[in-house]
């Protein structure tokens, strides 16, 4: 199965972020109800010096403030990689509807992997999540870029 248009649309913010020295990692936050996108992001924790600046919480920020409100229901968030325990904290309170996410990540990965965050029993809300979206192109986007740097 091809990935969604907007997962092209999570490539390109995080091939951007690569671009700019950053983990390519890119996130696109989306109201299908409107057919729209609310926000795209890719990795910006070196240019801030933030360590939260990852592309989930950016976009997430991003959405929140062009709505003038704390949560998103109803929305979808496309992410190249698989949400960390951070980022999976804010897609729960934020209320998203879906999280569509490219490659697994064992090591820093919270969703399928580590604490698996929308399992636990303190989650407040749990979006649905549809994983592999793209996996082989974001696994190669990581591995060129870190390949790169070694």
């Amino acid at each position: 199965m091809p990935p969604p248009p907007y997962m092209d649309l999570a490539f390109a913010a995080a091939e951007a972020a690569a671009a700019r020295g950053e983990v390519p990692v890119g996130a696109v936050l989306v109201d299908p109800v409107a057919g729209r996108v609310l926000a795209a992001a890719g990795n910006r924790t070196e240019e801030l010096c933030d360590p939260s600046a990852h592309a989930e919480l950016l976009a997430i920020r991003e959405a929140c403030a062009a709505r003038g409100q704390p949560r998103l229901p109803g929305c979808d968030l496309y992410v190249t990689l698989e949400p960390c325990a951070l980022c999976a904290a804010a897609i729960s309170f934020a209320r998203l509807r879906r999280v569509y996410y490219g490659a697994y990540d064992p090591k820093g990965g919270a969703v399928d992997h580590g604490p698996r965050f929308f399992t636990q029993p303190t989650c407040h809300h749990a979006p649905e999540v549809y994983s592999g979206i793209g996996e082989t192109r974001a696994g190669a986007l990581l591995r060129d870029f870190f390949r790169d740097r070694r």
